[in-house]
């Protein structure tokens, strides 16, 4: 497995999108904004599924996704291996945060599903870095 640093971290967690990218069986590509997302640890991090329908068709025949997100000049690519929870302590505690998250910016939505990716590749997508060079 490989980690976030405190620099990933700043720059995932500072973005209000990031996007996620799946694929068919077949290999047929599908990229979606993400915004209800946040660190677990330095290896995991959780998305909220209230959206997903390709996506998630996607992702429960082909768990293997790839994420990416970006400041300014500064980004990175992880890619990883999903599981999704419906029912559990994780997908209850995702509910709780999302239907305050649906207060907040006052839009009925509600999760159906805790999605939960662990990191096993992270790549630098900054220019002048070696974009597409694995960093971990």
């Amino acid at each position: 497995m490989s980690k976030m640093d405190q620099r990933m971290k700043e720059i995932f967690e500072k973005q209000e999108i990031i996007v996620i990218a799946t694929a068919t069986k077949e290999g047929i590509p599908n990229v979606v904004p993400i915004g209800a997302k946040k660190i677990i640890d330095d290896e995991t991090i959780l998305i909220s599924d209230q959206y997903f329908n390709k996506t998630l068709s996607n992702m429960q025949k082909n768990p293997i996704v790839s994420i990416t997100f970006w400041d300014k000049m500064e980004g990175y690519q992880i890619k990883g291996t999903v599981t999704i929870d419906t029912s559990g302590q994780i997908f209850e505690d995702t509910s709780k945060w999302i239907e305050e998250m649906a207060k907040e910016i006052n839009v009925p939505i509600k999760s159906k599903g805790a999605v939960i990716l662990k990191i096993t590749d992270i790549y630098t997508v900054t220019p002048g870095r070696n974009p597409g060079k694995k960093i971990a």
